[in-house]
């Protein structure tokens, strides 16, 4: 392996948590590179002193976990031209990277129920260990009860958890497989020598991002990540539908006083109704809300709906303009709009964006790494933010209070989510896409301000690629 690739995976392994570690080794898990134990860096440096993957392997990985800065960083290239490599010569498996992005969106009261669930076939000091949807699978490999062509455990263990979404997710791989194995077999009978194919495709692929590397180098291009959307698959079974006028409601309640209006222009520019209500209490907050989720002809018309709050805030409850009592749950919010609660969302993208200014008290524990998506350090905050149902995006930032004693204050989480939700309008960027754009924004401002520190975490249910258009 020469010295550049080497230095490559110095500066990625500095980069990356515990837990994005973990999903990285899981990843390349199934690559043979000898018996190099558990380590990530070891795992890596042997893959390409053996020559089992190129430089386009590490592009795929980074792609792979999401850590897109790193492509501009450490390897100087941008998404969109690393997705384009990797469609030439893709490494990691599909049932990998199933596996790893299904523990992502499994939260814990989900992982809980699966645990218990699986507690006649896990071992005992597993079933205690066990952080993660990815623990569980890696557990059941070992165990021979789960592997790339056997899933029918974890699509019947999904289904009784009530996690229909990712049982579908499961479903749409088994019949790829399905589907590539027939294809596999009429090529045999034809004589085409397809892994002969698969090897010169993946040979030209690795070649082609060696170039690319270099040219980038050398042109020393600066460039945003993501510089675009995704090109994510347009057709009508792929994609929410985003053409009604309006686009559907949204409700914006502002009991700081600092970024309402801001939000309010930013989706009447994406030709949302917007209803937007100032320093409410507690219950004129909840008031509201439920009167919202009963709009049923505005709902009924729309394609979405978008709830936007900034509220003090105390633990996973939200308190409006005061400074004590139990306030409105979080959770409470999000069912007032769900399927059951509101047939006429149904099956339709829910959005939710949150900025929480937590009292701190009483005492407050920090986030688990696995729980933000952001790299700046962690404001303490004890919330549950994984939202149930499908079609939800539950987008929460917290800070503290005491940033609010400044009359000058303005949420730099909302300032991000308005430039970057009109900066994915006019560059037809996915949703996902976008909040990469305020993560990127949020990191910048805890590097620099360490006082004033947000914490951002994002979880979703969406079934479909979402762009607001």
């Amino acid at each position: 392996m020469n010295e550049e690739h080497f230095e490559m995976i110095n500066l990625i392994m500095d980069e990356l948590s515990q837990e994005e570690r973990k999903r990285s080794f899981y990843l390349c898990a199934d690559l043979n590179a000898g018996t190099c134990g558990e380590d990530l860096r070891e795992k890596l440096e042997s893959l390409i002193t053996r020559g089992q993957v190129g430089p386009l392997f590490l592009l795929e990985l980074m792609c792979r976990i999401r850590r897109f800065d790193i492509l501009k960083k450490v390897l100087g290239t941008n998404r969109q031209e690393a997705e384009r490599l990797i469609r030439s010569g893709s490494v990691v498996s599909d049932y990998r990277v199933l596996m790893a992005d299904m523990s992502e969106d499994m939260g814990k009261e989900d992982l809980s129920a699966l645990i218990f669930l699986l507690s006649g076939i896990l071992p005992r000091g597993r079933q205690e260990t066990a952080t993660s949807f990815l623990d569980v699978v890696m557990e059941l490999e070992k165990m021979d009860k789960v592997s790339s062509e056997n899933v029918d455990l974890i699509e019947q263990c999904l289904q009784k958890i009530h996690r229909a979404d990712l049982a579908k997710r499961v479903q749409w791989y088994q019949r790829r497989v399905s589907e590539s194995q027939i294809s596999a077999s009429v090529q045999n009978q034809r004589g085409e020598p397809s892994l002969q194919k698969t090897h010169r495709a993946t040979q030209f692929a690795n070649t082609a991002c060696q170039q690319s590397l270099r040219t980038k180098a050398q042109e020393n291009i600066k460039m945003s990540v993501p510089e675009t959307g995704r090109q994510y698959c347009q057709d009508s079974s792929e994609t929410y539908q985003m053409q009604a006028q309006p686009r559907g409601l949204c409700v914006i309640i502002d009991c700081v006083g600092s970024d309402g209006d801001l939000l309010e222009e930013t989706f009447r520019r994406l030709h949302f109704m917007v209803k937007q209500r100032k320093w409410l209490s507690v219950m004129d907050t909840w008031s509201f809300l439920k009167k919202m989720a009963k709009l049923n002809r505005e709902h009924q018309e729309a394609d979405a709906f978008v709830c936007c709050i900034l509220s003090r805030g105390i633990g996973a409850n939200l308190l409006a303009t005061e400074d004590r009592g139990p306030g409105i749950s979080l959770d409470s919010v999000r069912q007032l709009f769900a399927t059951d609660s509101c047939p006429s969302l149904g099956g339709k993208p829910k959005l939710f964006f949150i900025q929480s200014y937590i009292i701190s008290a009483p005492p407050l524990r920090w986030h688990r790494d696995e729980d933000l998506e952001t790299d700046g350090p962690a404001v303490a905050v004890n919330v549950e933010l994984v939202p149930e149902g499908a079609d939800v995006l539950w987008s929460h930032c917290c800070t503290e209070a005491r940033n609010l004693e400044s009359g000058r204050h303005r949420s730099v989480y909302a300032r991000a989510l308005g430039a970057a939700l009109l900066k994915g309008q006019e560059r037809r960027m996915h949703m996902l896409d976008v909040h990469t754009e305020i993560n990127s924004v949020i990191y910048d401002h805890n590097q620099k301000n360490r006082e004033e520190v947000y914490s951002l975490s994002l979880r979703h249910t969406l079934r479909k690629a979402l762009f607001l258009k």
